[in-house]
């Protein structure tokens, strides 16, 4: 069950970050969980900090 659980964050995680790096708002979280969600948004941190960095175009 843990296993589960873990890879919906994990995958909610990534969404963020793809989103993040298509330049996405942060409002356009499609999560109502509050875990999901957390874990979306630190994707999309994730990625506006790496956009920033130059890493990404």
């Amino acid at each position: 069950m843990k296993r589960q659980k873990r890879d919906k964050l994990g995958r909610a995680h990534s969404n963020g970050y793809q989103a993040g790096l298509g330049g996405k708002a942060k409002e356009q979280c499609p999560y109502q969980n509050v875990d999901a969600k957390s874990q979306w948004l630190g994707g999309w941190r994730d990625a506006i900090s790496d956009r920033n960095l130059g890493l990404y175009k």
